[in-house]
């Protein structure tokens, strides 16, 4: 199975990021997390990208606030999907973060989820590998129906 690289701007954002990572394991999906940022290390986050599909990745998460340029820059360095987590940032909620990842340029396409999304950017990456593996769509399916279950049980207890 291919692996998930989970980048981040910062260790700031290990609180937020550690969520997809937990959601990851769940699944069994292997992962690596790195901090690269799109501004003071340019280089690596770009050698990074360039090197990611070779080095048996087959989905990138990067999770950045304010400016939030991580995303994009890895998109612009490899043809993988790329995935962008916009940061909460205590001036604008966030919402920095989330234009500046979700207005990319035409022919650099980064999926973007909301603001501290780290777990759907983990399961929309899981989703993607899953494309090709059975037994991945397998467990995604099963944690949908345990997700319908618990919502159930939830409406269950209330009408009681």
């Amino acid at each position: 199975m291919k692996k998930i690289g989970i980048i981040m701007g910062s260790d700031s954002d290990l609180p937020v990021v550690q969520k997809a990572a937990d959601t990851l394991k769940s699944l069994d999906i292997p992962y690596e997390m790195h901090i690269y940022s799109a501004h003071r290390t340019p280089e690596q986050a770009r050698v990074f990208a360039l090197n990611a599909r070779k080095n048996g990745y087959g989905v990138l998460i990067a999770a950045a606030g304010m400016a939030a340029h991580l995303a994009g820059a890895l998109a612009a360095s490899t043809t993988l999907p790329v995935i962008g987590i916009p940061m909460k940032s205590s001036v604008l909620e966030g919402m920095d973060a989330l234009l500046s990842t979700v207005q990319m340029p035409r022919g650099i396409p980064v999926a973007t989820v909301a603001i501290d999304g780290a777990v759907n950017a983990a399961l929309l990456a899981a989703e993607i590998l899953a494309v090709s593996d059975e037994a991945l769509a397998a467990k995604l399916d099963a944690r949908r129906e345990a997700e319908a279950a618990a919502v159930l049980e939830k409406d269950r207890k209330l009408s009681s």
